[in-house]
């Protein structure tokens, strides 16, 4: 049986994600960034929490982890570089290691940028990516503690799964997101009727994600800084593409 997610809203715009797994009934919170919102959609769904799986150590993405802990008595699975920032931790991974939850099975992928030890999650047979802040709908996580080099390679990484990955990222950024976009690449049909959509949909209340990768290639500038549209609307129509990956990042950082 396919995997089944629940997500929810966190904090002011943080996006808590259940992961569940109907055939063992193992279910896994994608980062935990307070503990009340996990409770209740583990008491909506009638899910119980056995792992917590952690993409970075920021406190907006961690700071449930002691409690929901101490409740549930859940594995916590956190990025090896980083476990030290990290709360009651059981297991540590890095690229290319596998992660269980019940019958589900997600690889790890290393994307620094947003942090220098960030990792995502990905379910290659439930076509589920869990990218935290190193890629968000139409945008991208600040460039913190790596460089825009580094934060660039790992968008091409998470570019390089298959078109019809569902992402789920840490943050509901979207409209913002696209209010920047349309100022780098403002002929971009494509960028012009997602921008549209999210309207309407945050208009309903309801989240911008998960959205695709295929539509993020179609319209989020931080993964089309190798785009010869992108890098005219920045002025860099002969830079590298991390040159101009570095340039949008630089703009939206003062947008």
């Amino acid at each position: 049986m396919p995997a089944e997610t629940k997500l929810f809203l966190c904090l002011k715009d943080n996006y808590g994600v259940l992961l569940h797994d109907p055939l063992s009934g193992a279910t896994a919170a994608i980062d935990a960034p307070e503990a009340a919102p996990v409770e209740k959609a583990l008491a909506a769904t009638g899910w119980k929490l056995t792992d917590i799986l952690v993409t970075h150590h920021h406190a907006d993405h961690t700071a449930g982890i002691a409690a929901l802990k101490a409740k549930h008595h859940c594995r916590v699975v956190a990025p090896r570089s980083e476990a030290a920032k990290i709360a009651d931790v059981d297991e540590t991974v890095g690229e290319g290691d596998t992660v269980k939850v019940g019958g589900l099975s997600g690889r790890v992928l290393e994307t620094p940028g947003h942090t220098a030890g960030h990792i995502s999650y990905f379910l290659g047979a439930d076509k589920l990516a869990f990218v935290g802040d190193t890629l968000f709908s139409v945008g991208c996580g600040r460039v913190i503690e790596g460089t825009p080099e580094m934060m660039w390679q790992s968008l091409l990484k998470l570019r390089a799964l298959p078109d019809d990955t569902r992402l789920y990222c840490g943050h509901e950024y979207t409209a913002a997101n696209c209010r920047f976009a349309v100022t780098v690449e403002p002929d971009n049909a494509a960028l012009r009727k997602r921008a549209d959509q999210v309207t309407q949909l945050i208009g309903r209340g309801e989240p911008t994600i998960p959205t695709t990768l295929a539509e993020e290639k179609a319209v989020n500038p931080f993964l089309r800084a190798d785009v010869p549209a992108v890098a005219a609307g920045v002025g860099l129509k002969d830079a590298s593409p991390a040159q101009v990956f570095a340039a949008v990042r630089g703009r939206k950082d003062r947008f």
